[in-house]
């Protein structure tokens, strides 16, 4: 059976000599022994054993990128801000992972942003539930790494009554 390794990698299972690597969000970084491959069809009792790696996992074989550009980056390590546009806080609870940035250019032909950087879009979808995950998995890759913290937000002390104060600067003529 043929797959394509884009389906496998966006599927989050890429099996190679009878190893598989499941995506860390996914499965909490596990290599599974899929030595017995089975069909579809045929159903098995056998429970499939899950053990966790230590050494660092190689990419470049996997995804095609040089391995200059994978052993020499940087990653920033955050939680983004709120959206300020909207009052709700979603999307500021998980951990991002942040390259830097890379030569760009302009495509002379169509006028589109280039880039050699094969991991300049690769921020989208890595997010991690606590900080040590982001930097185990920086640890595992070979990046160098650092974090900013936190930022939480300070609540004010405010009172019904300024609502109506009348010495608001809003209330104050200027003639």
């Amino acid at each position: 059976m043929i797959v394509k390794m884009a389906s496998l990698l966006r599927n989050g299972i890429l099996r190679t000599a009878g190893i598989a690597f499941v995506r860390p969000h996914r499965a909490a970084a596990c290599v599974r022994n899929l030595s017995q491959e089975t069909s579809p069809s045929a159903t098995t009792n056998e429970e499939t054993q899950i053990t966790p790696f230590e050494e660092k996992v190689e990419l470049s074989p996997l995804s095609g990128v040089p391995e200059e550009q994978l052993s020499t980056r940087k990653a920033r390590i955050f939680v983004p801000a709120r959206n300020a546009m909207q009052s709700g806080s979603a999307g500021t609870r998980q951990w991002k992972i942040e390259f830097d940035t890379r030569e760009r250019w302009e495509n002379p032909l169509m006028g589109w942003g280039s880039s050699a950087d094969p991991l300049s879009n690769l921020a989208v979808t890595l997010s991690f539930d606590s900080k040590e995950d982001a930097m185990a998995y920086c640890d595992r890759n070979g990046w160098a790494w650092e974090v900013e913290e936190k930022r939480e937000p300070r609540m004010r002390a405010k009172s019904y009554g300024a609502n109506f104060s009348w010495d608001k600067k809003t209330r104050v003529s200027t003639k």
